[in-house]
């Protein structure tokens, strides 16, 4: 199996290849220089394993929620990359590949990711492992931080730029549910990429006109479809 995976959500701009289970990585923190980078990341990783896009199963990306920008440019690239080489597209969350960075470099199996939203808001769901794989809990939501739940009483990490600004009034509403606290977790390619072939391997690629950014916030979705 091979794919490519793309993620321009936040400041972070990665791009991952799979090929068998083995993941090779672009990763930069580059800020308002997403357009121009990713599509270098992306050379550069089919140059070193001599593929070409034709050559891919699918392609996958970062559908948010993160930066309206951020989401649209990984979004647009892995459309028209897909309508050029007829590839089937994998949408995976953003939120989800921070928890299953987790899960790799932390050992986590309970994580409650967070992307700061601005305007006092967070983007965040709760991930459980499966023992190789985070699996949702719930379902992503936008929500102030004094609202934020988490299911029952187990020990939970918290993970992303939402712990950044948001993290005292966060840590006050979850108490001690929450251990420990890895503010500085940003989405990443080689997670979403594992993401997807996983999502491959169940059948749940779809078209390039079916890949959408999720934004979650009402107000940027509608003004985005008109």
């Amino acid at each position: 199996m091979k794919l490519l995976a793309l993620d321009t959500a936040t400041e972070a701009c990665s791009a991952a290849l799979y090929i068998d289970g083995e993941i090779q990585q672009q990763y930069q923190m580059a800020p308002r220089e997403h357009t121009k980078l990713i599509l270098l990341q992306v050379k550069t990783l089919l140059d070193a394993a001599g593929l070409s896009i034709q050559q891919l199963d699918a392609l996958a990306f970062g559908r948010g929620p993160g930066s309206f920008t951020g989401v649209r440019i990984a979004t647009s690239a892995v459309q028209g990359m897909a309508f050029g080489a007829d590839l089937p597209v994998l949408p995976v969350s953003t939120l989800a590949s921070m928890a299953q960075l987790m899960l790799e470099q932390e050992a986590a199996t309970h994580v409650i990711s967070a992307i700061d939203a601005r305007m006092g808001g967070i983007y965040t769901a709760t991930y459980v492992s499966d023992g190789r794989l985070m699996r949702l809990r719930g379902k992503e939501v936008i929500c102030a931080p004094d609202d934020i739940d988490l299911p029952g009483y187990l020990s939970w990490t918290g993970a992303g730029t939402g712990w950044q600004g948001h993290g005292e009034a966060l840590q006050r509403r979850l108490g001690e549910r929450v251990a420990r606290i890895c503010p500085d977790v940003w989405p990443q390619a080689a997670t979403i990429v594992r993401l997807a072939a996983d999502d491959f391997i169940n059948g749940l690629a779809v078209s390039a006109e079916q890949a959408q950014p999720v934004y979650l916030r009402d107000d940027v979705a509608k003004k985005s479809s008109k």
